[in-house]
């Protein structure tokens, strides 16, 4: 499928609304085992919501949505920075649940570039993000004081993966945006499943929902989330870690054989 679908069934209705990091999670596992998770959420999209909770922006999932992955019906994109409704094609923000977003971040960009311009192990990411600034990160050659400099401007620092360091409003990731677009939908909270794997998605796994860590999750992720019994531990790497849940935790009736 290349385009949005056309539901009938308002989000807040849904039996499950699957609401999944990209990279490594929906993304990630087996050719097999993503295409059975696709196919699954395509043949019941009456009963499924499909949500996107990413650190990708809106113009990167136009065009992974255009190239046969299942278009989300809503994004939480830019590590919950934006918000956003999916229509003909194009990822719309929702503007009342930006506003708080929007007033901390006060446009804070320019200052957080010169801040951290040639900051040892950082390297500034080209996109030009409307609500946070994102860096590479060089682990050998990082040094830490990046992080009070970030909170010394009132804002956030998150490191995933010994990969990425992200700069974002103060209080914003993708647990609050999660929380507050659920808020905002009405939605049922035990029947919201949030998906990651990650050490930018532990937020959402930690804010209370139903939640997966799947297979192949970064280690320091599950070290956070072990003790919680409200996130289940999958064995299946990706998307098949995702389908291994919704099974386990009696979501939503799944494949035979998962």
């Amino acid at each position: 499928m290349t385009q949005p679908p056309r539901i009938s069934t308002p989000l807040a209705e849904r039996r499950f609304v699957l609401a999944t990091d990209l990279d490594g999670t929906f993304l990630g596992g087996s050719q097999e085992d993503r295409r059975r998770l696709y196919d699954w959420v395509e043949a019941n999209r009456e009963t499924i919501g499909l949500v996107f909770v990413t650190g990708r922006d809106p113009a990167f999932i136009k065009s992974l949505c255009a190239g046969g992955v299942p278009w989300p019906e809503y994004v939480i994109g830019d590590v919950g920075t934006t918000i956003a409704k999916v229509e003909h094609e194009e990822v719309k923000p929702i503007e009342e649940l930006e506003e708080e977003i929007a007033s901390l971040w006060d446009d804070a960009g320019s200052r957080v570039r010169a801040a951290l311009d040639d900051h040892p192990g950082l390297s500034l990411q080209p996109t030009d993000f409307r609500y946070r600034v994102s860096f590479d990160l060089d682990p050998d050659a990082f040094d830490p004081t990046a992080k009070e400099k970030v909170d010394e401007m009132g804002l956030d620092w998150l490191i995933s993966d010994d990969k990425f360091f992200d700069v974002l409003p103060k209080g914003v990731s993708k647990g609050p945006s999660l929380k507050r677009f659920a808020r905002h939908m009405d939605l049922a909270e035990p029947r919201v499943l949030a998906a990651g794997d990650t050490l930018n998605d532990l937020s959402m796994l930690e804010c209370g929902l139903p939640a997966v860590a799947v297979g192949g999750s970064e280690e320091a992720l599950l070290a956070r989330v072990r003790p919680l019994a409200h996130v289940y531990k999958a064995s299946a790497i990706g998307a098949g870690g995702i389908l291994e849940a919704v099974g386990a935790m009696d979501l939503h009736p799944v494949p035979e054989g998962v």
